[in-house]
C-alpha cells in the first residue's frame, strides 16, 4: 500500500494553524490561544493522540455550540485550601492557566491543597497541568473522567470513562518525573490513531459489541475498552468517577453521554487537582535527595527508565527536526476552519 505524504510543521506552524483554526470557529483569542498551546505542547512531545488530531473536535464542539468559544472562567475558594474554578461552560485549558498561580499560592501557604474545575469540557492529556505544578517544585495529581467506554469488571459494556491519573514529582537540574495514564488499558485516542494506520492493537485492549475480546481497533471503537489490570485498573476508573463526579458536583461518564449532542467532541465534566508542597512536610531539606536515590537504585536496572523520558527524548527530536502530519489530516482541518489549502497560515 502507498504510503500517504505528510506535512512537515514547525512548532510555531503547529500553533499558528491551531490558533487562527479556533478563532475563525468561535473562540475568542484567550481562548484559542490557551488551546492551541495545548495542542502545541502535546505535538511538542511526539503525544500526537493529543495534538493536531484532537482539532477537529475542539472545532466541532464551537461549531454545534456546545462548547462557549468565549468562556470567561471563575475563580472561588471554597476552604483555606480548596479552589474551585468555574469553567463557563467552555474548555479546560484557559480555566486551568487562570487556577494554576492561586493553587501554587494555596500550596505553598497551606502546604497541600486542591483545585476543582467544573463546567469545562477536557480534551487534552494531563502530564500538561501536572507538569506546569511540578516545574514550580510541588508534587501534584491530576484526575478526569469521560464518556462511557470502558467496561467495568466482569462486564461487557461501556460503563467508565478512560479516567485518566497523572502524578507529577520535582526534581533537582533536571526535567521532573511525570506520570500519566488512562485507567483503560490504552487510551481511547491511541486505538483511534491504530484505527486510522490500519493496524491492530495488542491483546486485552477491548471487546467488540458482542464482548468478544479482539484486536481490531474499530470492533473495540464500536464495542467497550478494558481497564487495565482488569478489576485493579477498574477500582481506580471507578474512584476517579468519585473524585471528578459527586465530589465536584459534576457529571459522572454516563450523566456526560446522557446529556452530550453527539458532535465528536469532548463532553462536560470536571477534574481534580491536588498540589503539595514537599518542604512543608516531614523532610524538609532531604526530601529532594531522598528522591534521587530512589530513581538511581531503579535505573540500575538494565531496560528500566523513569515514567515521561520518551515524552522529553520526543521533545528533543521535534526541537531538531519539528513535526509531521498526515496530509489527509492537514487538509480536514484546514477544511473544517474554513482555510484556503494553499493560505499561508503564519504571522496573519
Amino acid at each position: 500500500m502507498e504510503k500517504e505524504p505528510s506535512i512537515h510543521l514547525s512548532l510555531e506552524q503547529v500553533h499558528q494553524l491551531s490558533y487562527r483554526s479556533l478563532l475563525a470557529c468561535g473562540c475568542d483569542q484567550a481562548n484559542a490561544r490557551a488551546v492551541a498551546d495545548t495542542i502545541t505542547a502535546a505535538e511538542r512531545d511526539c503525544c500526537h493522540s493529543h495534538g493536531l488530531f484532537r482539532l477537529s473536535g475542539y472545532i466541532a464542539s464551537l461549531k454545534s455550540g456546545k462548547v462557549n468559544g468565549h468562556a470567561d472562567p471563575q475563580l472561588e475558594q471554597l476552604a483555606p485550601a480548596v479552589l474551585r474554578i468555574h469553567g463557563d461552560n467552555g474548555y479546560a485549558p484557559l480555566a486551568l492557566q487562570r487556577g494554576r498561580d492561586p493553587l501554587i499560592g494555596c500550596a505553598r501557604k497551606q502546604g497541600i491543597a486542591a483545585l476543582s474545575i467544573i463546567h469545562t469540557h477536557h480534551f487534552a492529556a494531563l502530564w500538561m497541568e501536572v507538569s506546569a505544578l511540578v516545574e514550580q517544585g510541588l508534587c501534584a495529581f491530576a484526575f478526569t473522567a469521560y464518556m462511557p467506554c470502558v467496561a467495568p469488571a466482569g462486564g461487557s459494556k461501556p460503563f467508565y470513562g478512560t479516567n485518566p491519573m497523572a502524578f507529577g514529582w520535582p526534581r533537582k537540574g533536571v526535567p521532573p518525573m511525570v506520570f500519566d495514564q488512562a485507567s483503560a488499558a490504552m487510551a481511547r485516542g491511541e486505538i483511534m490513531l491504530a484505527q486510522q494506520a490500519g493496524l491492530p492493537v495488542s491483546e486485552g485492549v477491548g471487546l467488540d459489541l458482542n464482548g468478544h475480546p479482539t484486536t481490531d481497533p474499530g470492533a473495540i471503537l464500536e464495542g467497550a475498552q478494558l481497564a487495565f489490570g482488569g478489576h485493579k485498573g477498574a477500582a481506580l476508573a471507578l474512584m476517579i468517577e468519585l473524585l471528578v463526579g459527586p465530589l465536584l458536583g459534576e457529571r459522572c461518564s454516563f450523566e456526560a453521554a446522557e446529556a452530550d449532542n453527539g458532535d465528536g467532541g469532548p463532553s462536560r465534566g470536571g477534574e481534580l487537582l491536588l498540589a503539595i508542597d514537599p518542604a512543608r512536610f516531614g523532610d524538609p531539606d532531604h526530601w529532594a535527595d531522598h528522591a534521587e536515590r530512589v530513581f538511581t537504585r531503579l535505573l540500575e536496572q538494565p531496560g528500566t527508565r523513569l515514567p515521561a523520558d520518551r515524552r522529553y527524548q520526543g521533545r528533543e527530536q521535534t526541537r531538531l527536526h519539528g513535526i509531521k502530519i498526515s496530509s489527509t489530516l492537514f487538509a480536514k482541518i484546514h477544511a473544517l476552519a474554513g482555510i484556503t489549502p494553499g493560505e499561508s497560515f503564519l504571522h496573519q
